[in-house]
């Protein structure tokens, strides 16, 4: 097939996206596929687009590892003069609409808030990953905590607030801060007192209008994904330094992460099932998957969905599918085929 593996953008995790957009790239090139990794943001000046998929370009080749920091997201906008007036780069939209399907490997900020499918889905493009609504829902980490609450899925304790509003007194410290939108734990920090807790707000109201303040759950720490409504193995995640922030997300080396999760049978089918039912509740589609805290009580508790999970060297639900005898490129495979059934 003829697929664009769309990555890039100027959210917080452009370089998450383009390293996950370049593992995808390159196993559906191994599987035999027209593959072309595009940016959505910088686009394609040259050729005629339809023409783009018989070209032998490498196009992951000068993309590098993921760094310890955020990127420069204003240097990356200076590389286009009208990346005001259309977000899309030149011929990303031509170029989507000639391929079978887009493999969306694109994280945070309009990859993730709908915005993007509901384009798509407007002009007839197939893609991978959530549609636009349940893309919106799980952006915004309020809407979604009430939505799991609801239905009953266990969430954090917490409150969301606007900047300008002054109120923290349900929340105890020590405390989560972090911003509404957004995700590799970009803008998330742990209170311990006052000073920590007015620096918290200062660092998550620098990536969003409105914050998420909640208790701190002292524990362990897993992650599930589901595909096509099904719960993958459990994968524990501990850090070897702090909590899972961004560095330890996508540093070799900065966690252990263990699959399955070495977890009593209840426990896993509970986490599993719960991962199922958020699934449910938030309308995803295709693929997802759900992080959760579990205390020293055992108690779990959803943190949040991630409507494109990462695809990096790092990530964790391609380590899931491998746990159940899935390769990378077969998960790739398993993915796109799914997005197509749906799509009819």
């Amino acid at each position: 097939m003829k697929i664009v593996v769309l990555a890039g953008g100027i959210s917080t995790e452009r370089d998450v996206s383009l390293s996950s957009g370049r593992m995808i790239y390159q196993a559906l090139k191994n599987n035999g596929h027209k593959a072309v990794l595009l940016d959505v943001y910088l686009g394609y000046e040259k050729e005629d687009a339809e023409a783009i998929f018989e070209r032998h370009d490498d196009w992951a080749e000068e993309i590098g590892a993921v760094g310890e920091e955020n990127p420069d997201i204003e240097a990356v906008k200076a590389l286009r003069s009208d990346g005001d007036k259309n977000f899309f780069g030149p011929n990303v939209i031509s170029i989507c609409q000639a391929a079978d399907v887009v493999f969306m490997a694109l994280h945070g900020q309009n990859g993730e808030n709908g915005k993007i499918q509901a384009c798509f889905d407007l002009m007839g493009i197939r893609y991978t990953g959530a549609d636009y609504v349940s893309s919106a829902l799980c952006m915004d980490k309020g809407l979604t905590k009430e939505l799991l609450d609801y239905h009953g899925v266990p969430v954090p304790r917490g409150i969301s607030l606007k900047r300008g509003e002054e109120d923290r007194k349900s929340v105890p410290f020590p405390c989560i801060v972090k911003a509404c939108s957004g995700g590799s734990s970009v803008g998330v920090c742990i209170a311990k007192d006052e000073r920590e807790y007015e620096a918290a707000l200062a660092e998550g109201f620098r990536y969003d209008e409105e914050v998420i303040i909640e208790q701190y759950i002292n524990g362990r720490e897993f992650s599930v994904g589901v595909m096509d409504g099904k719960a993958l193995p459990v994968i524990e995640i501990a850090p070897l330094q702090g909590f899972y922030d961004y560095k330890n997300k996508y540093q070799a080396g900065s966690a252990v992460e263990t699959c399955p999760a070495l977890l009593s049978e209840r426990k896993t089918k509970e986490m599993q099932f719960l991962a199922e039912k958020a699934f449910r509740v938030l309308r995803l589609k295709n693929y997802a998957r759900m992080d959760f805290m579990m205390n020293d009580e055992e108690e779990v508790f959803c943190l949040e969905a991630n409507t494109l999970p990462g695809m990096t060297p790092t990530s964790l639900l391609p380590q899931e599918a491998q746990a159940q005898g899935i390769s990378f490129g077969q998960l790739c495979e398993k993915i796109i085929e799914s997005a197509l059934k749906q799509a009819v």
